[in-house]
């Protein structure tokens, strides 16, 4: 691969991709799939019928975010919010409406590794709930956590939902929450969405929806790699195949190579 333009952000990429290239089984880091083209298709994935994750959400905060905002108001009368992986925030916004209800001056800190997404919640976040503190941080959770602790020293209400713990294992979940917690200090909260185990196919198609829009979702992070990176991956050579594990909990997407690929380095 050669590298057209050098950034620090591109060299990380690379540096990931190469590392997870020469893994056996190989693995490409799924925050990767999130850059302009891949946020466009999440939000296709998230209005599909099979992708039941969003209407659950969303039927959540939509009812509950009153009792929450309470709740946590009891616990810490001055807080800021943190949200990991924020996305469109087209969930989380109830939860942030009903705290703004309570508390005109909190800062939301929204986190994405997509500046396109951070870029946009900046933009027209503060258009639907007149008057919000907007922070935005572009990078990664746990850097991006710590940012907003050196940003302000109020407790912190920290969201990580949309069930995406879902996309470690059950070891490295365990890790990301020992650093999410060596992040938080005394008085401040920690609000997970998790999926509940359900009947199989339900979550299989979820993550292998007729549209095939997930399909292309994951075949865009080899575009992006082509495209970034400089590599030359034939997309039309690759399947995507789910898989779900009843017993573990654990959804799967793999790229299956359909012929042999040949190893590529970084030129300089």
């Amino acid at each position: 691969m050669q590298l057209a333009t050098v950034t620090k952000s591109t060299t990380k990429f690379y540096k990931d991709v190469m590392y997870g290239l020469h893994l056996s089984p190989k693995h490409l880091d799924s925050k990767y799939f999130y850059d302009e083209r891949g946020d466009e298709l999440f939000q296709q994935i998230m209005n599909c019928d099979d992708y039941y994750l969003t209407n659950c959400e969303m039927e959540i905060l939509q009812t509950q975010s009153g009792e929450v905002a309470s709740t946590i108001a009891k616990l810490e009368n001055n807080f800021d919010v943190v949200e990991l992986g924020a996305g469109d925030c087209t969930k989380s916004i109830h939860l942030l409406r009903s705290i703004f209800n309570i508390d005109k001056d909190f800062t939301f800190f929204p986190v994405d590794i997509s500046k396109h997404v951070i870029d946009t919640i900046e933009k027209d976040l503060p258009k639907q709930i007149a008057g919000l503190n907007v922070y935005g941080l572009n990078g990664e959770y746990i850097e991006m956590l710590q940012r907003s602790n050196e940003i302000s020293s109020r407790r912190k209400l920290v969201l990580f939902m949309g069930s995406n713990i879902g996309n470690m294992n059950y070891a490295e979940s365990i890790a990301f929450l020992k650093e999410v917690r060596s992040c938080l200090n005394k008085g401040d909260c920690l609000l997970v969405g998790f999926d509940l185990k359900k009947d199989p196919q339900i979550i299989l198609n979820a993550y292998n929806d007729k549209e095939g829009i997930t399909r292309e979702f994951n075949l865009n992070l080899l575009r992006r790699i082509n495209k970034e990176l400089n590599a030359d991956f034939i997309i039309e050579n690759y399947k995507h195949f789910p898989v779900y594990n009843p017993e573990s909990g654990e959804c799967k997407s793999y790229l299956i190579s359909t012929k042999k690929t040949t190893r590529f380095y970084w030129r300089h």
